[in-house]
């Protein structure tokens, strides 16, 4: 691999210091580096621009955090490149590097010393008023929840066509194993080993005692509908495709969920195993 490219958040290498220094190391061993410069979800997500990056790379570092490079996930689908993050803020999930151990991950890298996993995507598509909105992707989870006044939303859920569940409360997610340790997990919903193949269902706030997780397989295709509990039927929810590219539907309305065409492909090369990322992240708790 000798073609790199650098998707860097500025607000975490306000400077760009460190990016130019891999960039810099990268060519001096033979290698071709650009970088783009993201500007977080400080800013409203920082989507990539069509076109800002080259058609034939070998490896994006992302630099930043777990949003950065889910964010980054989501901006170069198309590309099919396999992506590794580099950690600048707390412990987190997806990022395998942090500053003290790049360099040497590029002459690993350049070796051919590594490793591709793939991860699952969800695909949203939104049916509003019976027009279909774009369709979105998602590596962590897409969320359906309430929007406006502190007023209860009830979501209908189907698997395959089936009724599920009916969730009152403040909406539901909708994950892919990558997603279990975001919103999934603050919401009680089970962790999973983000290689598995699987679609986490996961209630927010449910008035319900017996609301629990539900988890489906892969090839299941989930429908949520937005119901009325109001007498006006003026409920409104927001549909977000990774904490981004927000949709408003209403009552009536409904998105498809289903497993994407395309994986993530995330390079790994240590051996630190999920378990032992999930162990140092739950001992931070103490």
């Amino acid at each position: 691999m000798k073609h790199f490219f650098i998707i860097t958040n500025s607000y975490k290498d306000k400077n760009l210091m460190f990016t130019k220094s891999i960039q810099a190391y990268i060519e001096t061993k033979g290698g071709r580096c650009g970088y783009y410069v993201s500007q977080g979800e400080e800013s409203g997500g920082g989507c990539i621009a069509p076109g800002a990056l080259p058609d034939d790379l070998d490896v994006i570092f992302v630099i930043g955090g777990d949003g950065t490079l889910i964010r980054a996930a989501r901006d170069t689908a198309q590309l099919n490149v396999p992506l590794i993050g580099v950690n600048l803020g707390t412990l987190g999930y997806l990022c395998e590097l942090e500053e003290t151990t790049v360099f040497s991950a590029i002459d690993q890298i350049m070796a051919g010393n590594f490793v591709l996993e793939a991860r699952m995507r969800l695909s949203g598509h939104p049916l509003r008023a019976g027009e279909h909105l774009l369709p979105q992707t998602a590596l962590n989870d897409i969320v359906i929840h309430r929007s406006g006044a502190l007023q209860l939303v009830s979501v209908v859920v189907y698997v395959n066509g089936q009724y599920l569940y009916t969730f009152d409360g403040d909406g539901v997610i909708v994950s892919t194993p990558t997603g279990s340790t975001g919103y999934n997990l603050s919401a009680g919903g089970p962790i999973v080993d983000p290689k598995a193949r699987m679609i986490l269902i996961t209630p927010i706030n449910s008035h319900a005692l017996n609301a629990k997780s539900i988890v489906i397989g892969a090839e299941d295709e989930v429908t949520v509908e937005i119901a009325s509990r109001r007498r006006e039927g003026d409920e409104q929810v927001t549909v977000s495709f990774d904490g981004d590219c927000h949709s408003c539907l209403d009552v009536g309305d409904t998105i498809v969920i289903h497993q994407a065409k395309k994986d993530c492909r995330i390079l790994k090369l240590g051996k630190l195993s999920f378990l032992e990322i999930l162990r140092k992240k739950m001992q931070s708790y103490h």
